[in-house]
């Protein structure tokens, strides 16, 4: 199985948000990265049938998706990061009607919204209306949709906002299950979290593709390359002056600062490189 996305670009008018952007994901967890205004939303809504691209090619299964979106629709469980719900009805009601919508139908469409209320831990909230959910509890909901007829392809934009940590657990636990034999995007501000859950990172700005590797890779990369120092503001300066710094934190004596170099002249600590540490590296050489 494979999502195929070649020479894809969008223009609203004048404005170009993606340039000839080409991507190939095989099945597992793909970490989408990107500071706003990179164009990942867009491209999201794209993969989705959401949107149409201005010029370019898409497929998954060889089956050619902007000539044939239904093939994608009945394969595909997304989450955008504006997910709206019905809020006079309850959870049951609400994905037991999308999973109508959706082709399901009888005991099996009763069955799986009983096991997707179970996995996003809303049993027994099943029958409370949906005005009355939290924004976590209503992201949940927005998760468990994705997921009621059974997709190839899973896209979710920002689907930690709103839950408490159990909860992302709960998602990521989910998630990696499922990847076994499918292929799921998920988008995040959240750095660290695409670290835990992805075996594949994308990192894209301006429209176009930066990085495209695993996530083991990526921080092969940077070993022994990151280095770290405690100092005052002025050597602060001096470092960022000289060294491209990928963090820095006020300290009760000064500022701690976290900066990649293959050979600084100064003694420092050298630390485990980490995704953030990839992600400002990428972004910062644009």
């Amino acid at each position: 199985m494979k999502l195929i996305t070649k020479n894809i670009s969008k223009n609203y008018g004048k404005n170009q948000v993606l340039q000839d952007f080409s991507l190939e994901i095989n099945q597992g967890i793909i970490g989408l990265l990107g500071p706003n205004g990179a164009g990942k939303s867009t491209l999201m809504k794209i993969w989705a049938s959401a949107l149409k691209p201005s010029s370019g090619q898409l497929y998954l299964d060889e089956i050619d998706l902007i000539k044939n979106p239904k093939y994608l629709r009945q394969n595909l469980g997304y989450l955008p990061q504006d997910f709206g719900v019905y809020p006079n009805l309850n959870a049951k009601e609400f994905l037991s009607y999308l999973g109508t919508m959706k082709g399901l139908s009888g005991k099996l469409l009763s069955d799986r919204v009983d096991s997707l209320l179970e996995a996003v831990n809303l049993t027994e909230v099943a029958s409370t209306q949906l005005s009355g959910y939290s924004g976590g509890m209503k992201q949940r909901i927005g998760i468990a949709q994705v997921l009621l007829n059974d997709p190839k392809l899973l896209i979710f934009d920002e689907p930690t906002v709103g839950l408490d940590p159990s909860e992302r657990i709960r998602f990521r636990e989910m998630l990696i299950r499922l990847s076994q034999d499918k292929i799921i995007i998920v988008s995040s501000h959240i750095v660290s979290e695409i670290s835990s859950l992805a075996n594949q990172v994308v990192i894209m700005n301006k429209g176009s593709l930066l990085l495209n590797t695993t996530v083991h890779a990526s921080l092969q990369n940077l070993t022994g390359r990151i280095h770290e120092l405690d100092v005052d503001e002025e050597q602060l300066n001096d470092i960022k002056n000289r060294y491209q710094v990928v963090q820095s934190a006020m300290t009760l004596t000064g500022y701690n600062v976290r900066f990649i170099s293959d050979k600084p002249d100064i003694e420092t600590r050298v630390k485990e490189p980490n995704l953030e540490d990839v992600y400002v590296q990428t972004i910062s050489n644009v």
